[in-house]
């Protein structure tokens, strides 16, 4: 948007004067040669020299006024809104343990695994959709977690490389050799476990040193602490001495849940077995660190408690408006000496007249 102006409005304050003064000289009526009768003169055609010399005192007016504009510095400027956005950094921390394999929850009146609903909803949060506006200014990272905890993504601006990151995480299966034995159940049984607290001091780690005015961790799981080396007491103490808010979801209930196994046939049937939501230590997690505690049984209520994560946790916008002038008095100023010099050429040459 383009804005005019006067760097030294004060200056206009001399056309007052230069207007009075023209209007004074025109009005003043003056004869050159005392004449009897000028009856005679009427009749005498007037020539073009003699129509053009009644506007030197015009022109000369318009020069005073261009130069006395000029002298008042006008400037051209061009507007523009510069929008500062102060995003937050966020670690998000996955559960990825055997657990997470449970079909109860549904997208589009399909069955997924709990961890795909989580992944699904995340990607929404992340990117946007109609029901996110998406979070394009935080840094965002990302950890997953069973038995182990690993930083599968730092924190970045980068969302298409970490949603690509996302795609890869994965619940720990078995292997199976020839004969159909497991050859990895010692591993499997370690990684179907859940670190809790492994997880979240690991998340603390990654924010302690990021640079954002507001740092969370959004901390996943429908399990308990059944694995890890840092009690999630631990790591709470850890957080709260930082500063980072923790929002713990637990996913699904206790009770029993359908979970996807192999028939000694070798087809996937569903079997139903005991899972346990130890809300008791997440609840505790987010209380103590100054975040909030959700239970999301299914895809819809998981979705509310994104959205009310994201109502929560706004990122800060400063919009700011900078104006960049430029001189453009020299076009006046020009055309104001054009008119003055021609003025006086014209009136000492040309049309000349009597004194």
């Amino acid at each position: 948007m383009s804005t005019f102006r006067f760097a030294n409005p004060v200056t206009l304050l001399l056309l007052i004067p230069v207007i009075l003064i023209a209007v004074y000289v025109t009005a003043k009526r003056h004869h050159a040669v005392l004449y009897s009768n000028v009856e005679l003169l009427r009749d005498l055609p007037v020539t073009f020299a003699q129509q053009i010399r009644r506007l030197l005192p015009w022109t000369k007016l318009l020069g005073l006024i261009l130069i006395t504009v000029a002298l008042a510095r006008p400037q051209l400027g061009r507007e523009e809104t510069r929008i500062r956005a102060e995003g937050i950094a966020i670690e998000m921390c996955v559960d990825k343990s055997g657990s997470m394999q449970a079909l109860d929850f549904s997208l589009d009146n399909e069955q997924l695994n709990r961890l795909d609903a989580v992944k699904s909803v995340f990607h929404d949060f992340v990117a946007g959709d109609d029901k996110f506006v998406g979070r394009p200014d935080d840094l965002i990272g990302l950890i997953s977690f069973g038995g182990f905890a690993n930083a599968v993504c730092p924190l970045t601006l980068d969302h298409g490389a970490l949603l690509e990151v996302l795609s890869t995480v994965k619940i720990p299966e078995p292997i199976y050799d020839s004969n159909h034995n497991i050859i990895n159940e010692k591993l499997l049984q370690e990684e179907q476990a859940t670190a809790i607290g492994d997880a979240l001091a690991l998340a603390v780690d990654r924010l302690k040193d990021a640079e954002a005015k507001s740092k969370i961790i959004v901390l996943l799981s429908d399990g308990e602490n059944t694995a890890g080396v840092i009690s999630p007491d631990e790591a709470t103490v850890a957080a709260v001495e930082f500063g980072i808010k923790v929002y713990s979801i637990g996913v699904g209930s206790t009770g029993l849940a359908p979970f996807p196994t192999i028939d000694r046939y070798g087809r996937t049937v569903l079997t139903a077995q005991q899972v346990r939501l130890d809300e008791t230590t997440l609840k505790g997690i987010a209380e103590k660190t100054g975040g909030m505690y959700f239970n999301a049984k299914d895809t819809a209520a998981l979705k509310q408690v994104y959205s009310e994560i994201d109502s929560l946790e706004k990122t800060e916008i400063e919009g700011r408006l900078y104006v960049e002038y430029r001189e453009v008095f020299g076009y006046p100023m020009s055309i104001g000496l054009g008119c003055m010099l021609l003025t006086l050429i014209l009136a000492s040459t040309r049309l000349r007249g009597l004194p």
